[in-house]
């Protein structure tokens, strides 16, 4: 259940069952035991996690749960008392001390089954690329760090070593996640480390530079938009790193931010954006925002807009406001009515959508590389260095006059029509009229 992050947490574990000899069960039925990995960021999360371990008990009877809803058993506990261990989020050995008590392990483990990049569940041209666990912020609006505790960066090698063994494994693409990937390396005092022969900093332009060499697509995600970087877009001006920011902004209204203890809300982001964009033209900036915070007023929400008509955010998504038990914003003055976060989100929605509509618009006639994602008799699908998997749009190809693609190839597509999100297209060498 949850983000990417978790979704890493899943494949170190697989990983490790598969090491020792466990074999995967494709559905309930086959399984001796079921191990449910949660999510807790949110109330309507934690009940979604809620009716995933009701339907793993229901369905098999042998559950054991794991995540950020671990780190709050009673509340799994209080609904399901049935279960038969519980741990908090990457929290692997006591995962594999569970699956042990209640599950030995078999007597031959075959080692060799398991790939050197470990187990994963993307698909094989891209992976997530996890670079620290937790966080050091303390927003009003999320209950993170009370669920998986304080940054904890991992050392630059070990991250630049992993992402070697991923592209040796036939990786194309590495998606950089973390809850703070601007902050990393704050916790190790930028301790310095030797990978291909030189010290490197663990610290956030080094980790951007060692990626950089190694030949696939680099996304960066959950990037606070913190003075450094800045550093990192002349890599991407150079194509050493794709130009694809995501940056949670949240909102723009100073009175709003400072309620949601945003840390790096400066007074210049629109000069800042404006000017990433001068130095990297071909940039995509995904973003996510919430409307309806306590205390937000119609002055506020106002600038919200307009802020979002000048600093024309690519990629946008919009939350209304949820009160989640535990967060600091549950006792905040002047909650929004739901009425009202309902009307707020529309109108961000469909301004959203002019912007979308905007920049796809702009990429008809245009020829982009393009990774390929899944290639049927129809036709292929596959996604432009501005959308990440699975959250933004997609590009679809004609195949009937051409053949031979696979899953991973990247390749050159002129842009021959476009929705709000989505874009179409030939290959390159395709004649086509408009």
């Amino acid at each position: 259940m949850g983000c990417p992050k978790a979704l890493v947490d899943s494949e170190r574990i697989i990983t490790r069952l598969r090491a020792e000899g466990y074999e995967i069960s494709p559905d309930y039925r086959g399984a001796d035991l079921v191990l449910v990995n949660t999510c807790g960021f949110l109330d309507s999360a934690r009940a979604e996690s809620l009716d995933a371990i009701g339907e793993a008990l229901a369905e098999n009877g042998r559950v054991v749960v794991t995540g950020c809803l671990g780190a709050e058993p009673g509340v799994i506990t209080e609904r399901h008392p049935n279960v038969l261990a519980i741990t908090g989020p990457h929290q692997y050995e006591q995962v594999m001390e569970a699956v042990h008590a209640h599950l030995p392990a078999p007597d031959h483990p075959f080692v060799s089954l398991v790939p050197e990049s470990g187990i994963r569940l993307t698909p094989r041209h891209y992976a997530y690329l996890k670079i620290s666990e937790g966080c050091n912020n303390r927003c009003s609006f999320c209950i993170i760090p009370s669920l998986r505790g304080d940054l904890v960066s991992r050392p630059i090698d070990h991250v630049l070593r992993e992402a070697e063994q991923l592209v040796r494994s036939g990786v194309k693409e590495l998606l950089v996640i973390s809850q703070d990937t601007s902050a990393y390396g704050v916790d190790l005092r930028y301790a310095a480390r030797s990978w291909r022969g030189r010290e490197r900093q663990s610290r956030f332009l080094d980790l951007c530079q060692g990626l950089g060499e190694l030949g696939p697509w680099v996304r960066l995600h959950y990037v606070y938009p913190y003075p450094h970087v800045d550093d990192a877009i002349g890599l991407m001006a150079d194509g050493r790193i794709l130009p694809y920011l995501d940056i949670p902004f949240q909102h723009a209204s100073p009175n709003v931010l400072r309620a949601m203890r945003r840390p790096a809300f400066a007074e210049r982001t629109l000069e800042r954006i404006a000017s990433w964009r001068r130095s990297a033209p071909e940039l995509a900036i995904r973003s996510t925002f919430i409307v309806g915070f306590p205390g937000e007023t119609d002055e506020d929400f106002e600038l919200l807009l307009d802020w979002m008509e000048e600093a024309r955010i690519d990629r946008a998504g919009c939350f209304q406001y949820e009160d989640v038990a535990g967060a600091k914003s549950h006792d905040l003055p002047g909650h929004v009515p739901e009425e009202l976060k309902e009307e707020r989100w529309r109108r961000f929605m469909e301004l959203q959508a002019e912007i979308a509509s905007d920049r796809a618009d702009a990429q008809i006639g245009r020829v982009i590389d393009v990774i390929i994602d899944e290639v049927t008799p129809e036709g292929a699908v596959g996604r432009s260095t501005a959308d990440a998997p699975e959250i933004d749009g997609v590009v679809n190809i004609a195949i009937d006059r051409f053949g031979g693609l696979s899953q991973g190839d990247i390749v050159p597509v002129r842009i021959t029509s476009a929705d709000v999100y989505d874009l179409s297209g030939v290959l390159s060498n395709t004649e086509v009229d408009y």
